[in-house]
């Protein structure tokens, strides 16, 4: 497939980029561990971890700390943690951004499709991406898999390479990386930090930006190059 400009596409992870979620996410994961493990310390061990799907975290965790959850523990606090982020604003600027980019757009979430689909209609974003969602609960295996990218790519009908990726986490870059696709990694949220940086370009980030307005001139400079390439 010839990539051209108009067969080109902006893929979103949820969770981070869009949502300003994941702080609010971190902080009722370890509300819910120190209830269940009061003894633990468990934020260290749970904030490198974000990223991953819930369930995920939780097990390895409890893995980490030597401890155990039952099933309904586990639901339990997935349910706890999608609530709070459910009420967690869209990330400065990202609709501005994303209205000056003209690409077509999907999202592809480690979240399960209802959660998704709630979150970005509440902000508003579900304008930018309408059924376009690729989620962890639609795919054999979540993210770091590369699953829910290529599924977008498939969405699209585009080739890997035709698709350029926002991330927030290690777990997402890897996946996108895995995909074949470029990430552009973003620490503007207010989970992020500087410390980041290396960590997300190691597993794969071609740029690490911090305010969603750098986004569209980052968008317009990989459409550039890709189009120049492809002629």
């Amino acid at each position: 497939m010839t990539v051209t400009e108009a067969k080109l596409a902006l893929i979103c992870d949820c969770d981070g980029v869009l949502i300003d979620s994941e702080a609010v996410a971190a902080r009722m994961l370890v509300h819910e561990l120190e209830a269940r493990w009061p003894d633990c310390d468990v934020e260290p061990v749970v904030l490198p971890l974000l990223g991953l799907r819930i369930e995920r975290v939780l097990e390895m965790a409890a893995a980490q700390l030597g401890r155990s959850l039952s099933a309904a523990d586990m639901e339990a606090i997935r349910h706890a943690v999608e609530a709070a982020a459910m009420q967690a604003p869209a990330v400065a600027g990202i609709a501005e951004a994303l209205g000056q980019i003209a690409l077509p757009k999907a999202c592809a979430s480690n979240s399960f499709t209802t959660y998704v689909r709630t979150v970005l209609a509440r902000t508003g974003l579900d304008a930018f991406f309408h059924d376009r969602l690729y989620c962890a609960d639609s795919v054999a295996s979540p993210k770091p898999a590369p699953d829910v990218y290529l599924a977008a790519a498939k969405g699209f009908g585009l080739a890997s390479t035709a698709c350029l990726v926002v991330e927030d986490s290690v777990t997402g870059v890897t996946a996108a990386t895995a995909a074949g696709m470029t990430v552009l990694a973003f620490i503007g949220g207010g989970h992020a930090s500087e410390s980041q940086i290396g960590a997300l370009r190691a597993a794969g980030a071609a740029h690490v930006f911090d305010n969603m307005a750098q986004l569209p001139a980052l968008v317009n400079q990989w459409t550039q190059r890709v189009t120049a390439e492809s002629h």
